[in-house]
């Protein structure tokens, strides 16, 4: 094939975003004789869409020495901008900031107004977001806008508006950063940026939309860039990560076979080439999947390939030995990492899990400190997740603190809080407490009721361990009063006399160990014993075990 034909054949394939032949064809048609700078740019293109970023970094150097070459300033400057932008991308800070110093310092040095100078005060503006010099990072982006919107430049605008969106989101200014990240997206959906731009605004979007607590916006952008990606076969820069995201909301939403699709698909995406970071974002999404389906060999073992690729293992991990009953680890675990969060995500994705270990641990102090952490993020950024998690984790510790009827009122807004979300699974669980709350009231009934709606959903969702653990609630028990011992005291006291110590007694009812250590003195001063076996003995004697 001549060059002429491997060019045509090249460019007709980067046209139609058809990234694996288009790289094939314009790296044969290099061989031949060296590209043009226009034709170089594409293939530098192709390769980092096809996720060879080193050989991307590589063109990129090749168009910047023949730029400079021919005394063009501003073009060398751009490809300067593109190779420092993957490389900060990709983490490789020192690289990525020499080469952006290179760009500044081209810049410097032209006199005439360009496009360009408004690139490099993108990436410029990210490390300004990183410093927590959020004032001087909007005062870069705006300035990128003003030059973006002098040349008509969509992808320098859309750059703007997303790092302007970021700082919004970063002070806290919800519907100003939605804004922003809605007209991006818009550019994005109809074709104005390049593929690089847009596949960087998808992630950007998607990430804020989690950080902004809006499922609803992050499962349509989802949604979007799947669509964006299956229309690129080839692609691998976002494809595996959107492949997650699409993976974690399936799994909030109950779909979890599908979500279990997709994040084997995912690693498949991620594994090659090997070293993308995203692959330990994978193997979390998975070891959840195992967690919640029961499965806790496959999912250590998922927890600890995350945590190998650089991913936090927890709180999956934490929680996955709570199921264990390796309370004191689970402990230790969950303390430690929700001290090392240093961000708002990072703390709301914890705190939920650290309230319920707390809590099984007798820590119910701890807990509703927790809780109370994740009120304040509540009332902070008003979303539905948020008002959920709060509910649930306010209910949960006035029960382990018993008080059943103020459980419930935070209980039953938890599970209209999760319907509305469309998370059946966290409104099982709700159920099951709210259950435990009718019983410590004495409703058997009513707690008999909310046990088999739970159990219902739980087999419906393939909740393994779930199920096992409600079936411990649900065993014949004698929640009735019996002389002078409240209903609270005989469920402690059937539970005492099994010979289960004050901390089984506690994990089981949800309630703290000082609690049950309070019962338990109530029920020897009200039954006349100083001892456990003597109260056992009394709860054989009078039938109430």
């Amino acid at each position: 094939m001549t060059q002429v034909d491997s060019l045509d054949q090249g460019r007709r394939a980067f046209t139609e975003h058809a990234w694996a032949p288009a790289y094939t064809h314009l790296v044969a048609a290099d061989e031949q004789s060296p590209l043009s700078q226009s034709d170089l740019q594409d293939l530098a293109t192709a390769a980092y869409l096809l996720g060879k970023d080193e050989i991307s970094v590589e063109l990129w150097a090749r168009c910047f020495q023949s730029h400079l070459d021919s005394a063009e300033s501003p073009a060398a400057a751009r490809c300067a901008f593109w190779a420092a932008f993957q490389l900060l991308n990709a983490g490789e800070i020192a690289q990525g900031s020499a080469w952006l110093t290179r760009a500044v310092r081209l810049l410097d040095e032209c006199p005439d107004d360009c496009v360009e100078r408004g690139y490099v005060l993108a990436p410029m503006g990210i490390q300004q977001i990183e410093m927590g010099e959020l004032e001087t990072a909007r005062g870069l982006f705006t300035k990128a806008e003003a030059i973006g919107h002098q040349f008509a430049d969509p992808n320098l605008l859309a750059l703007a508006h997303l790092g302007q969106g970021q700082v919004n989101v970063m002070l806290g200014n919800a519907p100003a950063a939605v804004e922003l990240f809605d007209e991006v997206m818009v550019c994005v959906t109809t074709g104005e940026v390049a593929p690089v731009v847009a596949g960087i605004a998808y992630c950007a979007t998607i990430m804020a939309c989690q950080e902004l607590f809006d499922l609803r916006r992050a499962n349509e952008w989802t949604r979007a860039l799947s669509r964006w990606c299956e229309d690129q076969p080839d692609l691998v820069a976002y494809r595996g990560q959107c492949l997650v995201h699409r993976a974690e909301l399936m799994q909030l939403q109950g779909s979890w076979p599908d979500a279990m699709r997709e994040v084997v698909q995912a690693r498949k995406r991620l594994a090659d080439p090997p070293g993308q970071a995203a692959i330990g974002m994978a193997y979390y999404q998975q070891g959840e999947l195992h967690r919640l389906r029961g499965e806790f060999a496959q999912a250590e073992k998922s927890y600890r390939q995350a945590n190998k690729y650089g991913h936090q293992p927890q709180p999956g991990l934490a929680l996955l030995w709570l199921a264990q009953d390796r309370i004191d680890v689970a402990t230790q675990a969950a303390s430690r990492a929700l001290e090392e969060a240093a961000d708002r995500v990072t703390r709301s994705k914890l705190l939920p899990a650290y309230v319920e270990i707390m809590i099984a641990s007798g820590a119910v102090d701890l807990a509703a400190a927790g809780a109370a952490a994740i009120a304040e993020l509540a009332e902070e950024v008003e979303a539905p997740l948020l008002t959920a998690m709060s509910a649930h984790a306010s209910g949960a510790v006035a029960l382990a603190s018993d008080d059943p009827k103020r459980a419930l009122e935070f209980l039953r807004r938890a599970w209209s809080a999760w319907q509305q979300v469309e998370s059946p699974y966290e409104a099982a669980r709700v159920r099951v407490l709210i259950g435990l709350s009718c019983r410590a009231l004495g409703d058997e009934d009513s707690a008999s009721m909310e046990f088999d709606a739970a159990a219902w959903a739980f087999q419906q969702l393939g909740a393994v361990a779930d199920i096992v653990q409600l079936e411990r609630h649900t065993s014949p028990q004698k929640p009735t009063a019996v002389g002078s011992l409240t209903a609270r005291e005989v469920q402690v006291l059937t539970l005492l006399a099994t010979g289960a110590t004050n901390r089984a007694i506690a994990v089981d009812l949800v309630i703290s160990e000082k609690t049950v250590a309070r019962h338990v003195s109530n029920i020897f001063s009200k039954l006349g014993v100083t001892s456990r076996s003597a109260a056992t003995a009394y709860a054989y004697e009078h039938g109430i075990v």
